[in-house]
This record gives C-alpha cells, sequence and structure tokens, in this order.
C-alpha cells in the first residue's frame, strides 16, 4: 500500500530541487557566453562576469541573516526565496539591456541564500530521520544539475541573436519551479513545528559551538578549490593544447559526475557512518587529482582528474551539510548558512590567488592541491563531536 504522506513529502523535496537547480541556472546563465554577451550587451567581459561574480559575494553578506529567517520562518521565507529567483529570473526579459539584466541577477542573488540554506532545513522538516541524507543529496546535487543545465545551454544557444531564447529558459524554469514548489509547500503544511528561540541568542550559541567551526573550516579550503577551478579550469588546460571547447567539455564532466557523487556518495556513506573517513578521502584523491594534472597537463589527464574532483571533492559538502542537521536541530538553517558562507568565502580566496597564477598552470593546479590537502587535518578536527547546541 502506497504511503500518500511519504509521497507528498518528497513532492517537497523535488519541487525544492527544482527550485535549486534554477538558482544555479540563472546563476551562469551568461558565464558560458561571456564574450557574446559582452558584445551582444556593449559591456566589457569583466562587467559580464560580475553578473555571476557578485553572487558568492552577496552570499557572504546574506547567508547569515538567511539562516536566520529559516530558522525562525522555515515556510514563508523559503517561499520568498523561491519567488524572488522567479521573479529576478522575468525581470532580464523586460529590457534588452545590461542594467535590467544586472538588475534581475542582483535580485537573485538576493534570494539564493534562502533557497540553498534551507537544503538541510527542507530534509530536517518533511523527511523522516532514516529518509533526511537522501533528502539533502539531492538537494545538494540539483544545485549541480542546475550548473550543468547552464554549461549545456550555452553551448546550444551560443549566439548573440539567441541570447533571449537563453534567458527565457531560465525564467519559465525558474517560475514554474517557484510555483510548483509554494503548492507543495502549501498542501504540505508547516512539517514538523522548529524551535521559536531561533534568534540572535541561538545565533551566538551555534557560533560558539567548537563543533559548528570545525565543520566550517572543513569545507573552507575544498570549496575554493572546486570554485577555482571551475573559474579558471579552461585557462589553466589552454597551454597544454586544450582547446575552449573541449576545456567546456572536461569542466561540463566535472559538474555531472558532482551531481552523480553528491547523489549517490553521501547516502551510502551516512548509513554506514563513515562520514570522516570518506570525505578525507575524497580530499587526499582530489588532491592528487590536481597533482597530476599540474605534472603532466594534457587533455586525458585533465578529463581524469576533473571527473575525479567532481566524484569525490563535492560529495563532502553534502556530507557536511548533512553532520550539521544531525548536531544543530532546530537551528540548521543558520549552521548551513554559516557553511555555506565559509565555503563561499573560501571560493573568493583560493579562486583569487589562483586567478593570480593563471599564466603558471603547474603552480596554479599545485596551489588547488595544497589547499584541497589543508582541509584533512580540518577535517581530522571532526573526530570527536561535542554535544549538539541547545
Amino acid at each position: 500500500m502506497i504511503d500518500m504522506a511519504c509521497v507528498q513529502r518528497w513532492r517537497v523535496i523535488t519541487a525544492f530541487a527544482l527550485v535549486g537547480a534554477a538558482t544555479q541556472l540563472v546563476w551562469l546563465t551568461y558565464a558560458p557566453v561571456t564574450t557574446v554577451a559582452a558584445g551582444h550587451f556593449g559591456v566589457s567581459e569583466s562587467a559580464i562576469g560580475w553578473l555571476a561574480n557578485m553572487f558568492p559575494l552577496l552570499y557572504v553578506v546574506l547567508a547569515i541573516p538567511a539562516g536566520i529567517l529559516l530558522d525562525r520562518w522555515f515556510r514563508p521565507s523559503l517561499i520568498a526565496g523561491a519567488v524572488l529567483t522567479a521573479i529576478g529570473a522575468d525581470l532580464r526579459l523586460l529590457h534588452d539591456g545590461f542594467a535590467m539584466v544586472l538588475l534581475g541577477q542582483t535580485v537573485v542573488a538576493v534570494a539564493q541564500p534562502l533557497v540553498l540554506n534551507a537544503i538541510t532545513g527542507i530534509a530536517g522538516h518533511y523527511l523522516d530521520a532514516k529518509d533526511r541524507a537522501t533528502g539533502i543529496a539531492v538537494g545538494t546535487a540539483s544545485t549541480f544539475a542546475g550548473m550543468a543545465a547552464a554549461f549545456v545551454l550555452g553551448a546550444a544557444l551560443p549566439a548573440a541573436d539567441q541570447l533571449t531564447t537563453l534567458t527565457a529558459i531560465g525564467a519559465v524554469f525558474a517560475s514554474l519551479a517557484a510555483v510548483l514548489l509554494t503548492v507543495e509547500l502549501r498542501r504540505a503544511g508547516r512539517g514538523p513545528v522548529a524551535s521559536t528561540a531561533t534568534s540572535l541568542a541561538a545565533l551566538r550559541a551555534t557560533l560558539g559551538d567548537s563543533y559548528v567551526r570545525r565543520l566550517c573550516a572543513a569545507v573552507f579550503f575544498p570549496f575554493g578549490t572546486f570554485v577555482a577551478l571551475a573559474t579558471f579550469g579552461q585557462a589553466l588546460l589552454e597551454p597544454a593544447g586544450v582547446s575552449a571547447d573541449a576545456a567546456s567539455v572536461v569542466l561540463l564532466v566535472n559538474v555531472v559526475a558532482g551531481v552523480v557523487g553528491c547523489a549517490v556518495v553521501p547516502v551510502a556513506v551516512l548509513r554506514r557512518g563513515v562520514e570522516l573517513p570518506a570525505v578525507m578521502v575524497g580530499l587526499t584523491a582530489s588532491a592528487l587529482a590536481c597533482l597530476l594534472v599540474a605534472a603532466a597537463p594534457g587533455l586525458a589527464t585533465g578529463f581524469l582528474a576533473f571527473v575525479l574532483i567532481g566524484l569525490t571533492l563535492l560529495p563532502a559538502l553534502p556530507i557536511v551539510l548533512a553532520m550539521a542537521e544531525r548536531h544543530t536541530g532546530a537551528a540548521e538553517g543558520t549552521a548551513a548558512g554559516l557553511i555555506w558562507m565559509t565555503g563561499n568565502l573560501g571560493g573568493l580566496l583560493v579562486a583569487g590567488s589562483t586567478g593570480l597564477l593563471v599564466d603558471h598552470p603547474a603552480l596554479a593546479f599545485g596551489l588547488c592541491a595544497a589547499t584541497t590537502f589543508l582541509g584533512v587535518p580540518l577535517v581530522l578536527r571532526l573526530r570527536r563531536e561535542p554535544l549538539p547546541v541547545s
């Protein structure tokens, strides 16, 4: 006999996953067609780059406020994030000019923390304890799926006269996802009621929790490595004779491998209780992959390294988020916000440092390897888990 309540809960998770994918699809709409978009809008390529770069910067600023809102008013805050994502995506269609596109991207960047910080909360509010690891894995994998979709669409619609179509696809998808999530959340009700004590006092308690701080530290460098490679991978592979088209395929496969890894690895790892060994193996394998392409750059080694990084490094994020949800309970939104904020800070630092070495690919890949290795001792500090915050 089908458990309709269980079906309803998973419909909520599915709708949320679509909104999560929409945030990333809209974020990276113009990244694969930067040069074409710059010519179309009459601005520099750097200006087009800021349509994406503003997202991690605003995330750093808004992560904690968004986490507090989700902890206090989960369902309204998540709906607001979904609706704002749709509004921002739709605004870009009102006028074929850079100013309107910038406005639309800014609205989505403001909404993104309300959506991504809810990955742990949506599982905690609507799934049984035994299913939460799967829910977090699905939510995280959906974000990488949105990235992959952006790259695919950019490759399929690369011309200047196709920019409107490219933008419209993102707008339609974001709008439909927002409507679906709103409907499913209203049908499902509030879910388990979260603690009403999640305020500034709870924020101080979460910030003062040594285990949460260790979780944040554990994602700082690995997240930064992924952002650096996603940002500069094509430029770093080019001196080895890897064409831009081939590098785009390598980066796309990297993200697809991340989708698969995030959907499969965390579920198996969390069920067996081997989170820390799995994360350490992933960090070590990814660091060795960076060293491989630093020592022997080329299409074959680049493909192997980026696939390995996608399969082993990216699943560390949903694993850490699941550990945070299990530890913090009702304050999972604030904890998730801290983790995402730290990851984005790591991205800004490591990507910025890698950008300075873009003309020296071996050193840049070596830096990525070193920063990834730095995550191993930070993960080792998680071996002893203190009591959850009250």
